[in-house]
């Protein structure tokens, strides 16, 4: 039987209120204007778990002091890490957050994988074996669980990170056959997971270990660009689960605890993230949704169409005399980092007495709340920001729609295409505008999900072609400059 050691009530009440915090993180994280705040209590939640961990399992000598050795190399660890996380956090810019958070995914499952084969390898180091070395059943669970999860999440996350970064293409990968293969590879993890109970031969633990990381290969390929940002929400709660399991095979608390809610809280936002996007919660899951073999045709030659185009003064001037404009922000947006001069413009067309908005699409970007976080790195009020079931309603009486850098989730085709890879996704309704001003670098480039726009190509639409930023700064100095 396993037997667990007693746990010194001061350690039990330190992982209590590290708990109590990532709770208070979540909860402060859930609306930008308290997400600083939830982002503190975050990491004095870490900060105490860490350090408690490390008063606890640093091992002692015989006197009862620590070992400098294994602090040294505790420390050293912590220290590269760190250094590590510095450097990325300070040289990475926001357009590249969904790809590092799909990397810090990927390392939360391969950190998993890593304790399930030092645990599976070395039981007794670990506390979860007999004298003879036989893993005890329960352990055998969390470790079975442990490292299938760890190793889907980590190959899951290496494909959305190769198609967050442009370094594999985000329309979908179809695979002959790949609903049988993914069904034949699923039931055989979970066959191997419960035979593993009864025999801990390593055939047994390394199969189920490289049938998992095949499996988190074959789950994101057919997935397409469109729906990515669902994926990392879903990474995000596997790789909560994986960290969960392993919290109780090493007998840690707060790793249960924190897997747990990063578990949950990232399944409950990707069931919300479906819902918005119409999208089934258990399709997510099983790969491949939104996408099927006949759709995704969007890649290839594109009609020309006759289109408007106009220039930063004709816009100035079409919203100055407006009396309501609906700004949309997108991933364009993002890569050129136009949200402060689009901030300037707002504030410019308000001087002017016009009422502006700006309408979120749950999945413009990259992950959620992308562009909402890069807004309130802009201090666009956050009053003025409206998620689509808000605002969808508004475009009928705006007098301008100001597009910048968003496609797909303008894009009509998801409302009557239903051989489009995005047909069933609510976007926003633009085209009702009086007047779409849409601002894109050129005329031939497409969307994330490699579908052209119809909007485009409408009487009411007229054509910003260029740099975001730079447009964007024209605009302003276009309402400021000529009296507007």
């Amino acid at each position: 039987m396993h037997e667990v050691a007693p746990i010194n009530p001061w350690v039990a009440l330190a992982y209590l209120a590290s708990g109590i915090l990532f709770i208070l993180a979540l909860r402060g994280l859930s609306s930008p204007a308290s997400s600083r705040r939830g982002n503190r209590y975050g990491m004095i939640g870490m900060t105490i778990a860490v350090v408690t961990t490390l008063l606890t399992h640093v091992p002692r000598t015989g006197e009862g002091a620590f070992d400098t050795i294994a602090i040294a190399e505790v420390l050293g660890a912590i220290g590269i890490g760190a250094v590590i996380g510095i450097v990325m956090a300070r040289k990475i810019a926001m357009t590249a957050m969904p790809q590092l958070v799909a990397a810090f995914h990927s390392l939360v499952g391969l950190a998993a994988v890593a304790v399930a084969a030092a645990a599976y390898l070395n039981p007794q180091a670990f506390h979860i074996a007999d004298a003879a070395g036989q893993i005890f059943t329960v352990s055998r669970i969390e470790m079975g669980l442990g490292i299938a999860i760890g190793a889907i999440t980590f190959s899951g996350s290496v494909i959305a990170f190769l198609k967050l970064n442009g370094n594999m293409s985000g329309s979908p990968i179809m695979l002959p056959g790949r609903h049988v293969i993914n069904l034949g590879t699923l039931a055989a993890i979970i066959g191997l997971v419960a035979y593993f109970l009864t025999d801990q031969s390593p055939w047994v633990f390394w199969t189920i270990t490289a049938l998992s990381f095949l499996i988190g290969f074959l789950l994101i390929i057919p997935i397409g660009g469109a729906d990515m940002p669902v994926v990392v929400s879903m990474l995000n709660s596997y790789s909560g689960w994986a960290a969960a399991a392993m919290g109780f095979t090493l007998g840690n608390t707060a790793m249960i605890i924190t897997g747990a809610l990063v578990g949950s809280s990232g399944a409950i936002l990707s069931y919300i993230m479906c819902r918005a996007m119409n999208r089934s919660f258990i399709s997510v899951i099983a790969g491949g949704f939104g996408a099927d073999a006949d759709a995704g045709a969007g890649g290839g030659a594109k009609e020309q169409r006759p289109w408007k185009p106009g220039s930063a003064d004709d816009a100035a001037f079409l919203m100055s005399q407006a009396e309501n404009v609906i700004i949309v922000p997108g991933y364009g947006m993002a890569v050129a980092q136009a949200q402060h001069a689009l901030r300037e413009m707002a504030d410019q067309l308000k001087k002017e007495g016009v009422n502006v908005k700006y309408a979120i699409h749950p999945v413009a970007g990259r992950m959620p709340g992308h562009m909402n976080v890069l807004l309130a790195e802009a201090n666009v009020p956050y009053d003025e920001v409206f998620e689509l079931e808000d605002i969808n309603g508004e475009f009928a009486q705006a007098d301008v729609a100001f597009v910048i850098g968003a496609n797909d989730v303008t894009n009509p085709a998801a409302k009557t295409d239903k051989s489009s890879p995005i047909y069933g996704m609510p976007v926003l309704d633009v085209e009702k505008a009086k007047t779409v001003l849409f601002v894109k670098r050129s005329m031939g480039g497409v969307g994330y999900a490699g579908v052209d726009n119809d909007v485009f190509y409408m009487d009411n639409t007229m054509m910003l072609l260029g740099d975001a930023k730079k447009m964007a700064d024209d605009i302003v100095k276009a309402l400021s400059g000529s009296g507007h």
